[in-house]
This record gives C-alpha cells, structure tokens and sequence, in this order.
C-alpha cells in the first residue's frame, strides 16, 4: 500500500520522479521573469526556498569582485516592495548554461540580465551576470537564491 502511493506520488509530480531537465529550469526561469513583470512579489518569492540568498556585486575593471548587499528571502522581499513603490522595471534575461548535477536534483543556471529602470522622469539600464542554483524540493523547483554581479552593459 505504501509504495502504490509512493507511485502515485511519484507519477503526479514529473519533476520529482524524474529529476531536472534542461527544459524545466528554462519554464522556473520563464516563470520568476513573468512574476516579477506582474510584481506578484508574493508569487515571485514562493519561487525561492525559506533560505534562500540575495548576493549583489560589482566587477572592478581589475576583475576583482566587490560585494555590497546581502538579504534573505524576507528583507530581500522587503526591498523589492520598496523599490517597486517608487520604480517601474523590466527585465531581460537570458541564460548561457544550465548545469544539471549528475543526481539531477540541482542545476546550477548561468546568465546575464538587462534591466531598465525608471524612476520619475529618469531611465536607466543596469546589466548584470546571474548565476542560481535550482533545487528539487517536495516535488517543485525552488531556488536557493541568486547572486548579480553588476556589470557594463554590452
């Protein structure tokens, strides 16, 4: 009897039964773009698990990486609702390497983004080298957070 339900549970979550794919993590990430576009902050975060780690930086000319933020799942949140009450944003992403763990419950996604930023009268774009790592969690996809590493815009 257990392991029918097992089965069962197993079958009505494919990500859980099967383990990432390529093109599972490529629809995670369709899906926070599109939640962050409709700044469902609330459906945006539920995308991230309860530990998860904000981590902006910067890039001198040198390549040395300098640090400047660090938030939570719950202060990164904060800031967002912040920023957005006084902001509008879009965001475009693009991922250059998705990296499934043999086990194939994680990957490690690479890419870049390009957002522009307008507050008031004053637009700005602001680029930045992503990198998050995805993880099977009760049967959904949930990031552990992400880290930006600001850089020019190309």
């Amino acid at each position: 009897r257990v392991g029918l339900m097992l089965a069962l549970l197993l079958a009505a979550s494919p990500a859980w039964a099967a383990g990432l794919t390529e093109a599972q993590v490529r629809d995670f990430a369709g899906r926070q773009e599109k939640a962050w576009h409709a700044r469902d902050l609330t459906a945006f975060f539920a995308l991230f698990t309860p530990d998860a780690l904000f981590i902006d930086q910067t890039r001198t000319p040198k390549g040395e990486l300098i640090p400047y933020g660090q938030s939570d799942r719950t202060k990164a949140k904060e800031l967002a609702r912040k920023f957005l009450a006084s902001s509008t944003s879009f965001e475009r992403g693009v991922i250059d390497k998705v990296a499934i763990a043999p086990d194939s419950r994680s990957a490690v996604v690479t890419g870049r983004e390009i957002t522009t930023i307008q507050t008031g009268a004053r637009t700005r774009k602001v680029c930045a080298d992503t990198q998050q790592t995805l993880v099977l969690s009760g049967g959904e996809i949930r990031s552990k957070g992400q880290t930006d590493t600001v850089t020019r815009c190309r």
